[in-house]
């Protein structure tokens, strides 16, 4: 699936997506700074995955984990700090939620700091956060 927004790209094609560029963005997080290049790569392959685009250079990355049936995990969602502010991460979680496999499953997640960006997609706060 691709979906395009000026010059911007989300796509859930895992041959896309470069493993060196996912694996920095993400150890710049607070989740995810400890994890291994090898499971940064197995988790990819075993989620859908979501990367976002600037002129093939990739900027983003999220995935979901799902039985895509009825119930999907979002993780891992992460926008180059150069490029943050410009609503690209909402645009990000907007295509995954519209992903025709998972679009009417429920959606949760967990998030120790962005319960207000996520809130605008529903999202309640509990536990963790859920989407109903």
């Amino acid at each position: 699936m691709k979906w395009s927004k000026g010059e911007f790209i989300v796509s859930d094609e895992i041959s896309l997506m470069n493993i060196n560029t996912v694996s920095y963005l993400l150890s710049s997080t607070y989740w995810a700074s400890k994890r291994t290049k090898e499971a940064i790569e197995n988790s990819m392959k075993n989620s859908i995955s979501f990367g976002v685009y600037h002129h093939n250079k990739q900027i983003g990355f999220a995935r979901v984990v799902t039985d895509k049936a009825v119930f999907s995990w979002v993780l891992d969602v992460v926008i180059d700090e150069r490029y943050r502010r410009n609503g690209i991460g909402q645009w990000l979680m907007e295509c995954i939620l519209e992903h025709p496999e998972i679009t009417h499953t429920k959606f949760a997640l967990a998030t120790s700091d962005a319960h207000d960006f996520y809130k605008k997609f529903n999202f309640k706060e509990t536990q963790c956060m859920t989407r109903t």
